[in-house]
């Protein structure tokens, strides 16, 4: 680790959370550590002076301050500040000027100072003090890894509670910032293979790393519950990610009928357009995820095969119609291949739960599934059909091998 100062960037709206900026400042430096206050805020009048005043982030977001204040608008000068903020940031890490950032807020200043953080570097350290990290966060961390903090009263000046909070904030924060490097792109010859799993088929993934790791593969697992996909494609573009061992789909029939592993309109797109090897499995795609009350099943599943994976997560199985609806959006996403790739289909199930004797076990539409997949298939991506379950040490094997041999080739 360097022996140098590490600096922390306060992002905070001077006009209303001063108070508070002052105090995550001090209780850095306390701790041995630089600070940087950067005033996002444009509509009040700043509390304290900034390290990095409203007017250089302004500048720097491409907008003029005093534009701003002739009519001044959160609307109007968000994006502007946003912006700012971003490049200001950006500029200060690839200088090694910045080495974490934590962020205090309400609604606005959550949203303003999240989507900053959402444009930096995975591995940055970035932590976000808020009146609204105790419900649905996802907006506000994206696919990114931001550390959400609960401030649990409202952020309206430091007293005896709020103070502890924002003590522990910069302790975090600062303690985060002490850990060198970043993600980068291993330097090793072989590249960083990415796998997506669901707990359907967590027994076949662990099997693959093995086997993976075993050939001299290093292996990154993403959870296939909208946001892992995501991320995992995101990490492909910035080129990290070498080789897609897409085990699991679940997030393209969320995506088709709604469920809450939905990946988006680019998932399945952006390995074959980078024309990445890649070796797929529709695991888990037979069932759909859905919030419901805890043991309460929907009206409109009453009549499908169906399993709660917890008391509130609800798994309906997608019947002949509805299967092959996901497979036509499947091979619709798979146009975008041109490099090499391999479909797997294991049939005698695609997950845990559609097995023999599982509870949602069927035949007819995993024939149904499977015929669809075979004929809508691109003519680039190779389909190989195993007589067996995609858990089982024959199947993963075999799709193992055949991720090895495209990248030994």
């Amino acid at each position: 680790m360097s022996q140098s100062k590490r600096t922390v960037v306060i992002l905070a709206t001077l006009d209303t959370k001063a108070e508070e900026a002052a105090f995550l400042k001090q209780q850095v430096q306390a701790l041995g550590g630089n600070a940087v206050i950067l005033d996002m805020g444009v509509v009040g009048h700043a509390g304290i002076a900034a390290d990095v005043p409203r007017e250089a982030v302004a500048t720097a977001g491409g907008g003029d301050l005093a534009a701003l204040l002739a009519a001044p608008t959160r609307e109007a000068a968000g994006p502007v500040m946003v912006a700012g903020a971003t490049k200001l940031l950006l500029t200060m890490i690839a200088a090694g000027r910045a080495h974490a950032v934590v962020g205090v807020g309400g609604t606005q200043g959550t949203t303003s100072c999240t989507q900053v953080m959402q444009a930096l570097p995975y591995g940055f350290p970035k932590l976000m003090v808020s009146t609204v990290a105790s419900g649905d966060t996802s907006r506000f961390v994206g696919i990114k890894d931001i550390t959400m903090m609960f401030s649990v009263s409202d952020l309206l000046g430091v007293n005896a509670f709020t103070a502890r909070i924002l003590a522990n904030a910069a302790a975090a924060a600062y303690g985060m910032s002490l850990v060198d490097g970043r993600v980068e792109t291993p330097r090793s010859a072989k590249p960083l293979i990415a796998m997506t799993n669901l707990g359907v088929l967590t027994d076949g993934a662990t099997l693959a790393m093995k086997l993976f790791r075993e050939a001299g593969y290093d292996v990154v697992v993403f959870h296939a519950v909208g946001s892992g996909g995501r991320a995992m494609e995101q990490l492909m573009k910035e080129g990290v990610i070498g080789a897609v061992f897409d085990y699991a789909l679940g997030e393209i029939a969320d995506e088709v009928f709604g469920g809450l592993r939905a990946g988006g309109p680019e998932r399945l797109t952006v390995a074959g357009s980078l024309g990445l090897p890649q070796v797929i499995c529709p695991g888990g795609a037979e069932h759909l995820g859905l919030f419901v009350e805890a043991n309460v099943v929907p009206e409109a599943y009453r009549t499908h095969q169906h399993v709660f994976h917890s008391p509130v997560i609800f798994v309906p199985r997608l019947n002949r119609e509805e299967i092959v609806r996901v497979a036509e959006d499947i091979c619709k996403r798979l146009q975008h291949t041109h490099g090499k790739a391999v479909f797997m289909l294991p049939l005698r199930g695609v997950g845990r739960y559609s097995v023999a004797g599982g509870p949602l076990y069927d035949r007819e539409s995993d024939a149904a599934f499977f015929a669809a997949l075979t004929a809508g298939m691109p003519a680039a991506i190779e389909v190989v059909e195993v007589d067996a379950d995609a858990e089982a040490d024959v199947f993963v094997r075999e799709a193992v091998r055949r991720m090895v041999a495209m990248l030994e080739r």
